[in-house]
């Protein structure tokens, strides 16, 4: 089966990546802005008309979608999370053999939830800022498309690559020089939130699973369990044999978007997993305490 792969840079890409060519049953072409992807395409900037024109060259049977931007202005976010999907809903459309769509969401998407409560996917959205809105809206753009489409809400992801500006990639680096310095506190993030880790192993076998499924609409992927964040962060410094204290920042008020785009102000965040298993035959397999030991031994061997 062919498979059109774009985003297969960032941190979720490269492992969706991975686990496609791996698979002896697909034969898989990457689409994407940089020179090691097999079609040179920006996705928010190139036109429905020139990208209907590469799918047709390549006539994939699905497209996944791993592209967008978690940071950058607001005006980015669209492009990248809003404007883009539209491009690739369009030119599936106007492809001679519409292709399968599998889309990479957010759970930024939901906003706040009551805590305490897992969200499943018939809950309404009320996202905060500009990433989760724009996640949302393209979303929206990819089931209101006619195509058979399947979103997935992926939960918060962690695991070896992750990016050096999120919690875990810059906890990961502090604790690194703390421990070759000699010092005795590293300085990280309030960490008074509860989270739903899934390790990006087991998102890869989840965009696997959708892509060969017949499953549509918007399906959570996550490790279904809210987990707070301090308890994670002690299983990293737990990892890298870390002595000292973490001294976390204050929850300090601020306002405007900043304030929407924070990740702290949603306090709790747990996936209802239970349509993943019901229709992907998926359920997380990599346990929290593997996925930053990892994290940690990728920091500590980095040269």
């Amino acid at each position: 089966m062919r498979v059109l792969l774009l985003g297969a840079d960032g941190f979720i890409g490269r492992r969706v990546a991975d686990r496609l060519f791996a698979d002896p049953e697909l034969q898989v072409t990457v689409l994407g802005r940089r020179d090691s992807a097999d079609i040179r395409f920006d996705l928010a900037a190139g036109s429905p008309g020139a990208l209907a024109r590469f799918l047709d060259a390549v006539m994939p049977r699905v497209v996944v979608n791993c592209a967008g931007a978690t940071y950058g202005s607001p005006r980015d976010l669209v492009r990248a999370n809003t404007q883009a999907v539209a491009t690739v809903c369009e030119a599936i459309r106007r492809s001679h053999d519409p292709a399968r769509l599998v889309h990479v969401g957010s759970a930024a998407e939901y906003g706040p939830v009551p805590i305490g409560t897992a969200t499943a996917e018939t809950a309404e959205p009320r996202p905060l800022g500009p990433y989760g809105v724009t996640k949302l809206a393209g979303t929206e753009l990819a089931l209101s498309s006619g195509l058979d489409a399947v979103v997935l809400r992926i939960f918060d992801v962690v695991g070896p690559g992750v990016p050096a500006g999120s919690l875990f990639g810059r906890l990961s680096e502090g604790l690194r020089r703390a421990l070759e310095r000699g010092e005795s506190h590293v300085r990280t993030a309030d960490l008074s939130a509860f989270r739903d880790f899934v390790d990006v192993r087991d998102v890869a076998r989840a965009v696997q699973s959708a892509a060969v499924s017949a499953a549509t609409g918007v399906i959570n992927i996550g490790g279904g369990a809210g987990v707070r964040m301090r308890d994670a962060a002690g299983l990293l410094v737990r990892a890298s044999g870390f002595e000292g204290r973490l001294m976390e920042e204050s929850r300090s008020p601020i306002s405007g978007a900043d304030a929407a785009d924070r990740p702290m102000e949603v306090l709790w965040r747990q996936a209802d997993i239970r349509t993943a298993r019901e229709r992907l035959g998926w359920r997380p397999r990599v346990p929290l305490e593997e996925s930053l030991a990892d994290i940690w031994m990728e920091t500590a061997c980095r040269v």
